[in-house]
């Protein structure tokens, strides 16, 4: 799975994967794609510096990215303390009133929730760059837009790509404009912060309104057929999320939302914004069904809403709460249905790619009155079979 763009950056295979684990990022890098480590969910930069140098370590020499959260509008001399302060305490009573419904306990005394997503914050977001280009990176993408300017001149002079997730056209335009480099064209099916338009559909427009910039498919892919149909609509490779969640490498230490998860449906997600205050595709829980009942206050903006939710996130995901316990999720979820190894996962996709394309070849040369149309039924079986 080699494009003009993966020799650029060194790698195998044209599969980025998204993930907020060293250890599932580095696997991705050894396994001959590119790891992007998700940085939002530090909060200290010191912690991301760590993590970077744990993976310098161990991804053998080989290229890995970072990917950031820069809000599109920023905010002045504002401490985290005084945006806590303007979430409304009626929103503070039905956390409390929500998580008291299902029995969640406090925290033990005197800690805190660590799930903290200060990383929304510009400064700490700043900060973030600053350490990632310390380290031998070889992408920086940004989940929310174009990165600003000066972030954008500061990659390129370390030698760095910048892309830039979008959700239409329009918004692939304006990061055209602003001067990144690729074009992450992820559909209404991906996990986390999401639009509309649903892959299929939306990868050939991004392609066709910035090229000859390249674009990576994302949103639904999880499969080696999935990635070869990214390919066919003029993608020069594929970012994968969701489906490293449930592989033996991740430090998703819940074996309760572990089994949600590999026991879960393709239905069985939502786009909510009861996590950030922006859409985000999700497992959907009783508690992202709780914030769409008749008395619910409503979803705050972001980051306002993280915060709000921070503490509460922790105490679900420290005691485990079945009924709330949930994570960003795409809807290729229905397909994460065994614990396999980064690299088993890595294999499946390459040799679904070269089923995937060898039956349209066989499909091509079919149509110039050549092969039995029977082979072609035998492989999409195969396929299945696979999966």
């Amino acid at each position: 799975m080699r494009t003009e763009l993966s020799e650029r950056l060194g790698i195998e295979h044209a599969i980025f994967g998204f993930t907020p684990f060293p250890a599932v990022a580095a696997a991705i890098s050894r396994a001959g794609g590119l790891g992007v480590l998700g940085a939002v969910r530090y909060g200290a930069a010191e912690e991301l510096a760590k993590d970077l140098d744990w993976m310098d370590a161990h991804v053998d020499g080989l290229p890995y990215g970072v990917d950031v959260v820069m809000p599109a509008k920023k905010v002045e001399n504002v401490t985290i303390a005084e945006v806590e302060a303007m979430i409304p305490e009626g929103h503070r009573d039905f956390v409390r009133e929500t998580l008291a419904r299902y029995g969640v306990p406090e925290l033990p005394e005197g800690e805190r929730g660590g799930w903290r997503i200060t990383g929304w914050m510009e400064d700490v977001a700043r900060s973030h760059v600053d350490v990632a280009l310390e380290h031998p990176i070889k992408l920086l993408a940004s989940a929310l837009g174009s990165p600003p300017a000066d972030i954008i001149d500061r990659a390129h002079a370390a030698g760095v790509l910048v892309a830039a997730l979008a959700g239409s056209a329009r918004h692939a335009r304006h990061h055209a404009e602003a001067g990144i480099d690729i074009v992450v064209a992820q559909g209404h099916e991906a996990g986390g912060h999401t639009g509309e338009i649903g892959t299929m559909v939306l990868v050939p427009e991004i392609v066709a309104a910035v090229a000859p910039m390249p674009v990576l498919a994302a949103g639904g892919i999880g499969t080696g057929a999935q990635v070869a149909a990214g390919f066919a609509l003029g993608a020069e490779g594929v970012w994968l999320g969701s489906i490293w969640l449930t592989v033996a490498e991740s430090e998703l230490n819940s074996q309760v939302l572990r089994g949600k998860l590999l026991a879960a449906g393709s239905g069985d997600t939502v786009r909510s914004r009861a996590l950030t205050g922006k859409p985000a595709r999700q497992l959907r829980t009783a508690w992202t069904d709780a914030w769409e009942e008749p008395d619910s206050p409503g979803t705050l903006p972001m980051p306002l809403q993280g915060l709000l939710v921070a503490d509460a996130v922790s105490r679900i995901q420290n005691y485990e709460t079945a009924e709330l316990i949930g994570t960003p999720v795409g809807q290729i979820v229905g397909q994460m249905n065994q614990e396999r190894p980064v690299a088993a996962v890595m294999d499946e996709l390459t040799r679904g790619f070269e089923r995937a394309v060898a039956r349209l070849d066989r499909i091509a040369e079919h149509g110039r009155g050549g092969v039995n149309a029977g082979a072609d039924a035998e492989v999409v079986a195969e396929e299945g079979r696979q999966q």
